[in-house]
């Protein structure tokens, strides 16, 4: 009301005051200066201030408004420099920062969505009008010199001074408190919400009814230090990009929500649209760059490094993140762009489903596999024992998940968790093979642990987590606690302890064969050290032994591998290009041979398919006679006849594990063919157990592998 009657009586001078002669103030000291010597101007000049300078004030006149419709940009006498649109913008474009004072007092309003909308929209038409009528009343009033000369022209023309000084502190006091009190608003929620964390821990002090003076106070010094810049212009200009900046981000932020479809996202602004979002965003950015190119670039840079301190370090916060409905836009479109029909081997990859029963002492194969996945899907599933119980509140599996993605990142693991519940473990790992992933990313590949004749024990400490985790809800101790309890089993099994059967465990075997899954059995990875991996062995790197022979066909020992000893091939390479394993491990690939005539020639044949795959890796030819001649087939077989994985002969089997022991005892880890399980498991599954079992004991850590698809091209 007192600005209004202030500006009312403007108003009324304009009306009634006719021509007269306004004095140039004193404080436009170059208006004053005159020559020292005016025959010689390159003394320089001197400020006099006797001088009675005086500009036109015409009153109403469409002459003086004719003359003052186009623009003749001359100096700012506060400054001394010269200006121009993009001064005269960010001058103005100050004086309606306050549209946003609704916004930042929110919480302090009944009905946020109405008010704040509704009082932007009149508060833009009322400054529009109220500018626009001020600025054609001047230029039809005052001499274009008087109003480049006398930035105090309103006052010295009004009937009184005291009325525009009035109105001027009043209008500057209330902006000004409105400002600082929705900044410190702002500024306590921050502090609230920790996106800063202790840097802004001051700021959550409040007295009284939640009043936040600490942070009134802060605000107030950065003020404070703003003002020390000295010059308002140079404010003006400041604070005019800052606030665009803060501009574009609020219209970035709702372009955002609606390109991404976000059905929570129903703003109730008639006119709102993504044309008017993308339009707020050009129409900001450019004026950035008008005002000032080199200042705008400065701040988006700050507001560049905010961004990234608050991705990195910010806490979860109960108001979400617009970063996750970005993703989630952009993964559905490339998901469905990724189609499965147009699949080929060249750009093959990995998309791994590990198989686990106790994660507590299977840490180091979740770790392992997790550099075995190359930029891969990496799935870990789950199945827990159990019916859904109709009256049950919730999902039973609602209650451990947590725990699991918990365990998943404090590993530094990039996988997904799938759990399923079912009466049968074997039918519930089928639901996995075939539900897990999603489109085109789904596992081609299936890890699992052996079935050794007793429980791993388990292996999970605190030390193995990461020792602190940001969106983690779950300390690593409550996660340790859970998977390493005495009751886990039970609370995992509903009581029930019982372990997959070998029958069972077998005929899981057969089933991911069965789905055109690549299988691979891991065993021995309790003994898997990534210190000592670092460390060396003697001061060289380890080995990543492979051993593509097929036990089945002894008689094949030449290079015309099948897939399956391609993919075991190819898994050894992948892994020695693992960052992890790059550094400190070599690639070596034995092939065996009958006799010692062809080693030379199966050697050279190796290395040339190596180098053909750009396989980079030792070449190793060993005889294997002395294991051969146990391989006696039954039944009056030929020797060239292929006989059952679980008829192979055990002396044949011991001879073939103390040769590998003797050239991998200290490798990292060996890589052999999975021997293919029985056709029946009921009869033969113990029996093939027992053969693996034998075949592998006492190795370092180890993966049976048997592929089943191409995986490997020489065409990139």
């Amino acid at each position: 009301m007192l600005i209004s009657i202030c500006y009312f009586t403007w108003i009324l001078s304009v009306v009634f005051n006719g021509p007269m002669a306004v004095a140039i103030p004193k404080v436009n000291t170059p208006a004053y200066r005159v020559l020292v010597n005016a025959s010689d101007p390159s003394q320089g000049t001197v400020e006099d201030f006797t001088q009675n300078l005086t500009a036109n004030y015409t009153g109403w006149s469409f002459h003086t408004l004719g003359e003052n419709m186009f623009p003749n940009y001359t100096m700012d006498y506060t400054t001394e420099k010269p200006t121009d649109f993009a001064l005269m913008f960010a001058i103005i474009f100050s004086g309606v920062t306050g549209l946003m004072a609704g916004a930042n007092m929110s919480g302090e309003l009944a009905r946020p969505s109405v008010s704040i909308p509704r009082g932007t929209v009149q508060a833009v038409f009322t400054t529009l009008f109220a500018y626009i009528a001020t600025a054609f009343l001047m230029a039809a009033t005052s001499s274009r010199y008087l109003l480049q000369n006398d930035y105090t022209v309103m006052m010295d023309t009004n009937f009184h001074r005291i009325f525009i000084l009035i109105g001027i502190f009043s209008t500057t006091l209330f902006s000004s408190m409105s400002n600082l009190i929705g900044s410190s608003r702002v500024l306590n929620r921050l502090s609230h919400d920790k996106l800063f964390g202790c840097l802004l821990r001051p700021a959550k002090i409040e007295i009284g009814d939640r009043n936040p003076v600490v942070s009134v106070v802060i605000t107030w010094i950065c003020v404070v230090l703003v003002f020390l810049v000295g010059a308002m212009n140079k404010i003006a200009k400041l604070t005019s990009i800052f606030f665009l900046l803060s501009y574009m981000g609020v219209n970035v932020a709702t372009l955002a929500l609606e390109l991404t479809s976000a059905p929570n996202f129903r703003p109730t602004f008639k006119y709102f649209s993504w044309q008017t979002c993308a339009l707020g965003v050009i129409a900001t950015g450019t004026m950035m760059l008008v005002v000032d190119a080199s200042m705008s670039a400065l701040g988006v840079v700050v507001l560049m490094t905010l961004i990234m301190v608050l991705h990195y370090q910010a806490p979860s916060v109960s108001s979400g993140s617009i970063s996750q409905a970005l993703i989630y836009h952009q993964v559905r479109k490339y998901l469905l762009l990724l189609d499965v029909r147009k699949e080929h081997v060249k750009y093959w990859r990995p998309q791994i489903l590990l198989l686990v029963s106790r994660p507590a002492s299977a840490c180091s194969l979740l770790d392992f596999v997790n550099d075995l996945k190359k930029s891969g899907l990496y799935v870990v599933g789950h199945v827990r024992k159990g019916d859904m119980d109709s009256s049950a509140v919730v999902d039973p599996l609602q209650q451990v998940f947590p725990y699991w993605l918990s365990l998943i990142d404090y590993l530094k693991l990039k996988a997904f968790v799938e759990l399923t519940m079912s009466n049968n473990i074997r039918h519930g790992i089928q639901q996995l093979m075939r539900l897990s992933g999603l489109g085109a990313m789904k596992p081609n590949t299936v890890v699992i642990g052996f079935h050794e004749l007793a429980p791993s024990q388990a292996t999970l400490q605190e030390s193995q987590l990461l020792k602190d985790l940001r969106f983690s809800k779950i300390d690593r101790a409550a996660v340790v606690e859970y998977f390493t309890a005495g009751d886990y089993m039970p609370k995992e099994l509903d009581g029930n302890l019982e372990r997959l059967a070998p029958v069972d465990y077998v005929n899981v075997l057969k089933d991911v064969l069965h789905m055109t899954k690549n299988l691979c059995v891991a065993r021995h990875f309790s003994k898997l050290d990534k210190e000592a991996l670092s460390r060396g062995w003697n001061g060289q790197k380890r080995y990543i032994d492979v051993w593509p022979v097929d036990l089945q066909k002894p008689q094949e020992t030449g290079l015309g591998w099948d897939n399956s000893s391609l993919f075991l091939l190819q898994l050894a390479c992948i892994l020695s290009m693992s960052s992890r394993w790059r550094s400190y491990t070599k690639l070596r690939v034995f092939i065996c041979v009958n006799s010692l005539q062809d080693m030379h020639r199966r050697e050279r044949q190796l290395k040339n398919m190596l180098q053909t795959l750009r396989i980079e890796g030792e070449s190793s030819v060993v005889p294997w006679d002395h294991v051969v001649c146990h391989y006696q087939p039954t039944n009056g077989a030929s020797g060239n006849t292929t006989i059952p994985s679980v008829d192979l002969p055990p002396a044949y089997i011991s001879a073939f594990n103390d040769m590998v022991k003797r050239y991998s005892e200290e490798a990292a880890i060996t890589l052999l063919n999975l021997p293919v399980p029985p056709n029946s498991a009921e009869d033969d599954g113990e029996k093939y157990l027992e053969m693996v079992r034998n075949l592998t004991d006492a190795f370092p850590p180890t993966l049976l592998v048997h592929g089943v698809s191409s995986v490997i091209s020489t065409a990139l």
